[in-house]
């Protein structure tokens, strides 16, 4: 393979300094972040401007703004800086209680919901150093997972959206429909009649993105009539109740937050193919021994959360 000539000559030291001046926008707050001098930093912030041949920051009255090349650069430099210091993180040896790391991973709100919070206990309890940022996914992420694998830490998401990605096993969860506690033509149960006849909250609702049981449906020959479209699934319980509205939830996350809400839960009237939730992880990380620590402490949180008695909701 042959050396790349244009890291050779490249100070990584740059780098952490474009990041703070990106983030501050203003040489004396990046100076003070990176515990450095101003005429430091203000030397660094000229050669980056004849790296790239451009002012990267310039003057708005008594302020700086980005020039659009920086915006892009604002973009990209936080996960290339994440990406060095992981290459420089790698021991034999690994302690989780003296490691300072943060680890991005990309979720739904309802994953973030239901196991969030025993990740985070997790985490607190065993790794005081380790910081979660827990990233909400979109349609567009997922269907761009290749690239951004390659700068987050991973995915929570159930089977049948990835393939070809390395994964771990977290817990299962199935799916049922709720309503409002006062909907007063739903009873105890819902027939397919009164599926097809209700007004629908529904996720996304695009050609390639969409909740797996709301595809079932349509496979049964069910359309649904929809009435609100969320990008969330925290949404939906708050917009059903008060209204003859009907939406599929996840069974964890509606016994959850359904009596707040305002819904109850009804059987669904057709066999729904159950939820099989993982964490989905790109193969750089599979000898990476603090990235196997997280996926050890995701499953645990799997394995409580699966073991959690939750009250029955009617």
């Amino acid at each position: 393979m042959a050396v790349d000539r244009l890291l050779i000559n490249l100070d990584l030291n740059l780098l952490v300094t474009l990041d703070a001046l990106l983030r501050e926008r203003n040489v004396t707050r990046a100076a003070e972040l990176l515990g450095s001098s101003q005429p430091t930093v203000s030397t660094a912030l000229a050669r980056l401007r004849r790296y790239f041949d451009d002012e990267l920051l310039h003057r708005i009255g008594n302020r700086y703004e980005l020039t659009p090349l920086a915006v892009q650069l604002a973009a990209r430099t936080p996960p290339a800086i994440e990406g060095v210091r992981r290459v420089f993180d790698v021991r034999m040896e690994f302690d989780p209680a003296t490691i300072e790391r943060e680890f991005t991973i990309v979720t739904s709100d309802y994953a973030a919901s239901v196991l969030g919070p025993i990740v985070a206990r997790l985490v607190a309890e065993r790794a005081p150093g380790i910081r979660l940022r827990l990233q909400q996914t979109t349609p567009e992420v997922v269907n761009h997972a290749q690239e951004t694998l390659r700068t987050v830490d991973g995915f929570l998401l159930p089977h049948g959206i990835l393939t070809d990605f390395p994964y771990t096993d977290l817990f299962g969860d199935r799916w049922v429909c709720i309503v409002a506690q006062d909907n007063p033509v739903v009873g105890d149960t819902i027939t397919m009649a009164q599926l097809e006849q209700a007004p629908w909250v529904v996720l996304f609702h695009r050609p390639t993105a969409f909740a797996p049981a709301a595809q079932q449906l349509r496979m049964l020959g069910v359309e649904p009539r929809v009435e609100v479209v969320v990008d969330g699934f925290l949404q939906m319980p708050f917009l059903v109740a008060g209204t003859e509205r009907v939406a599929l939830l996840q069974e964890h996350l509606a016994r959850r937050i359904g009596p707040a809400a305002g819904v109850r839960v009804v059987e669904c009237p057709f066999e729904a193919v159950p939820l099989a939730e993982a964490f989905w992880w790109h193969p750089m990380y599979r000898t990476d021994v603090a990235h196997t620590w997280l996926r050890g402490i995701l499953a645990e949180a799997g394995r409580e959360l699966i073991a959690e008695r939750v009250p029955e909701l009617g």
